[in-house]
């Protein structure tokens, strides 16, 4: 029997790593768990997404074809799957992943008219759930966060460095248009949406993880019910 994949999805500086980090540990004590992260810069198969991120292609990520694009990443979480993962899957475990198709679906729609979504999107379920036939996700869950505080974040972990930002990070006006189709996609296919702060402010990591862990907890009880 497969087991269950949880995507935690969220734009750059939104505390992603730090909730996926505690989640994985606060899932491993109750469920066989598998913790994979997107893109696996450790391996070769990221070695197209290194080249699109840092510029080596094109400063402007909107000036890489959408399509192209989305094959880097593809093809990168395929070698993991075959790789790393698809063992503990199908043995049951329980996936949570740090980005995953649905990324796709967030940083490349966004290059495309908003006529050529859906179309899009189709396209993508077909490309990477049915042609490379990567399991679908049960539960994506995005965290929302303003993007100035975002930007704030991203500040603090390059130390003011903005040269250490990748193409998508340091283009503020691709990351606005990032949320849009990521706000469009979650209605159209049933994501969960965390807003991670309140009036202005971050909520504390604590708050936010609670969520989390009710929203994938009851997830669970759905599936055994």
């Amino acid at each position: 029997m497969n087991g269950k994949i949880v995507v935690i999805e969220g734009l750059d500086g939104c505390g992603k790593s730090t909730q996926f980090e505690l989640l994985a540990k606060f899932l491993e004590g109750i469920t066989p768990t598998k913790a994979i992260s997107f893109p696996d810069y450790s391996n070769p198969s990221s070695t197209l997404v290194k080249l699109y991120l840092n510029g080596d292609i094109s400063n402007d990520p909107t000036n890489i074809n959408a399509y192209a694009a989305s094959s880097f990443y593809a093809c990168d979480r395929y070698c993991a799957y075959k790789k790393f993962w698809q063992s503990d899957y199908e043995q049951g475990k329980l996936i949570l992943a740090a980005r995953y198709t649905t990324s796709n679906a967030i940083y490349q729609m966004t290059k495309l008219d908003q006529n050529q979504w859906d179309n899009y999107l189709s396209w993508l379920e077909d490309y990477e759930y049915s042609k490379l036939e990567l399991p679908k996700p049960d539960k994506t869950i995005f965290l929302d966060l303003d993007l100035k505080i975002a930007q704030e974040n991203l500040k603090k972990r390059y130390n003011g460095d903005e040269n250490k930002k990748d193409i998508h990070e340091r283009d503020i006006e691709f990351l606005k248009n990032c949320r849009k189709t990521a706000l469009y996609v979650a209605e159209k296919l049933g994501w969960n949406i965390v807003k991670c702060d309140r009036d202005g402010k971050f909520r504390t990591i604590e708050d936010i993880n609670a969520e989390l862990r009710e929203i994938i907890m009851n997830m669970k009880g759905e599936s055994n019910a």
